[in-house]
């Protein structure tokens, strides 16, 4: 049965996604459409350029993450060299070596461009913060004076997935100048509303599959100090653009796999800690099937 899949941000915890991922594989689902942002975009990327769940699993058992760690050569002791790479680059690494890494991966796949995939099958959230919007990939790249079709799927992954001071920003030049882009998780980091449109039918069964909770289940965040006001503006901003469009009604078609533990940018993952997250998302989402009604 066809049906499109969105895919949520949520850094490493993001390898739960492809246990959910092999669920769906199982049941017999194929993937009409997908999107994501974020880590989701790499599932949803791998997974339009024909990635097996089983495949993905061994592109990350003989993937080093922490290689993708590229800092800058700085002279200079480790602690102001980090406060010059944050201050001048905007982020602690280069993310060349991912980029590299996607571009190596969907090639096998014979993915270069959004050209070498099916029209309208694919899309991505990124942040372009020059012009304070959210941008979706391929798609608004024409807004820029850009042909969709002969932009590089690594290079639109790598937008999304652009986490703000941890890889650099990605500066996409257009007609009008330089764009300033990062993680579309900054924006939007669930955009279910992809494919899901008020108002409008559904072409297909839409499912999402989002690394939090429910509305109903989400805990009610402490504040009592400078730093919990910061991580909780942070976050309230990311979730409040895709809870909109979250109500009671679409929660029924949403896989929710909540991961309590903060793994977002933990690179150095060990493998058992890798498996166990792969295992949470095939139990949720086998849990979740034996009762979704499409």
């Amino acid at each position: 049965m066809d049906i499109d899949v969105v895919f949520s941000g949520g850094g490493i915890k993001g390898l739960a996604l492809i246990g959910a991922y092999e669920m769906l594989e199982k049941k017999g689902f194929r993937f009409k459409r997908v999107a994501g942002t974020s880590v989701g975009s790499i599932l949803a990327g791998f997974a339009a350029a024909g990635y097996s769940s089983n495949e993905i699993e061994m592109l990350l058992n003989e993937t080093e993450l922490k290689e993708f760690l590229d800092s800058r050569n700085v002279l200079l002791p480790m602690p102001i060299a980090k406060w010059l790479l944050l201050y001048w680059r905007m982020g602690l690494y280069k993310g060349n070596v991912f980029e590299e890494w996607l571009e190596k991966k969907l090639a096998a796949k014979g993915v270069y461009t959004f050209s070498d995939l099916p029209p309208n099958s694919f899309y991505v959230v990124a942040s372009d913060l020059t012009n304070g919007r959210l941008l979706v990939l391929p798609d608004d790249l024409e807004e820029y004076g850009i042909p969709k079709e002969t932009f590089p799927v690594a290079r639109a992954i790598r937008m999304s997935s652009s986490l703000p001071y941890f890889f650099e920003p990605i500066k996409l030049r257009s007609l009008s100048g330089v764009n300033t882009i990062v993680d579309g998780g900054v924006l939007s980091n669930f955009p279910m509303w992809i494919f899901v449109k008020e108002g409008e039918p559904k072409i297909r069964p839409v499912l999402g599959i989002t690394l939090s909770s429910s509305q109903r289940e989400r805990p009610k965040r402490v504040i009592k100090n400078a730093i919990q006001l910061f991580e909780a503006l942070f976050i309230t901003m990311k979730e409040a653009h895709d809870a909109r469009y979250i109500s009671r009604k679409h929660e029924k078609d949403i896989v929710f796999i909540s991961i309590k533990e903060d793994l977002t940018t933990e690179f150095t993952i060990t493998p058992e800690k890798k498996d166990a997250l792969i295992e949470i998302g095939r139990m949720k989402t086998n849990e979740f099937l034996k009762t979704w009604t499409y």
